[in-house]
């Protein structure tokens, strides 16, 4: 299946206690390149959302930014450090008899609350396998959101490759129609040409330009690029209809191969006719080839 690598996604996650949004950007990249942004108290849920991430999304930069939002439920709890109350207790107890009579005062609660670190505030501890679950969820909703995207973008690209790939067949077929005139065409160049230079002082002969025009024809034979040109174009199209995960690898390797075969066929023709037809073939395959870019 064609599926772009640019997309976006959104899955929220809600019940009495909080509120998860996981939102997911993505672009092309030539490997699966994920990052998080998420609150640091649950970083401990990176490698679980990436899993999940990973399950539907092979290929591409990708951007996931994860809030959390708890109803009626403070980030923050309160911890008291009774042990140290009692020592500061002792402490001003000992320090009332060192003052002497008349001195000694009661030691209130405000006063030993105010001591430091006796009451201290700590972020509040969380279910992290409840809360892990929380995130999957969520998280799941946002890939799913984001294949669809993904997948619209992918079956646009197919049918402008599929498009192009016609043309490309199209050209191919004008060009193997050209191939066969070249070496009479050569011939007739090459008889005139000599007539030219011999200027009636000798006979020329129809052999021996019939074996000068076989071996350019040999040498400037296209037949075995057009025939593997040919083949590229239909596994190509194969591919496009193909159920197979995450083939813009293979794509791109074989519009390589076809701009090689058309490179191929350029610099052997040795013809203007079929020069221009090449250069409107190769156009076509760098068309795809920036489009397959985007393809997982």
């Amino acid at each position: 299946m064609i599926r772009s690598m640019t997309g976006f996604g959104r899955g929220e996650y809600t019940d009495d206690v909080r509120s998860i949004i996981v939102e997911i950007r993505s672009v092309n990249h030539r490997y699966c390149d994920i990052y998080i942004r998420i609150p640091r108290k649950y970083s401990f849920a990176e490698e679980k959302i990436k899993s999940v991430v990973k399950n539907k999304l092979s290929r591409g930069k990708i951007e996931i930014t994860v809030t959390v939002d708890n109803f009626g439920k403070s980030d923050t709890d309160i911890r008291l450090d009774m042990d140290l109350a009692g020592r500061y207790y002792d402490a001003l107890k000992e320090l009332n008899k060192k003052l002497g009579p008349g001195t000694e005062k009661e030691i209130s609660l405000s006063l030993l609350a105010k001591m430091p670190d006796i009451i201290n505030t700590v972020p509040a501890e969380e279910d992290e396998e409840e809360m892990l679950k929380c995130f999957a969820l969520a998280t799941e909703k946002a890939t799913e959101d984001i294949s669809q995207m993904r997948e619209a973008e992918g079956a646009k690209l197919a049918d402008d490759i599929s498009e192009r790939a016609d043309r490309i067949s199209h050209i191919r077929a004008e060009i193997e129609k050209r191939a066969p005139e070249l070496e009479t065409e050569y011939a007739s160049r090459l008889r005139t040409r000599i007539e030219e230079l011999l200027e009636g002082t000798a006979e020329l002969t129809d052999e021996r330009i019939a074996i000068e025009a076989a071996i350019f024809a040999d040498r400037s034979n296209i037949t075995e690029e057009l025939v593997r040109l040919e083949s590229h174009l239909e596994q190509l199209r194969s591919f496009l209809k193909s159920d197979e995960e995450a083939i813009g690898k293979k794509i791109d390797f074989l519009i390589q191969e076809m701009n090689r075969e058309a490179n191929t066929i350029g610099s052997k023709a040795n013809d203007k006719d079929i020069t221009s037809m090449m250069l409107e073939l190769k156009a076509e395959i760098e068309k795809i080839r920036e489009q397959v870019q985007n393809i997982e």
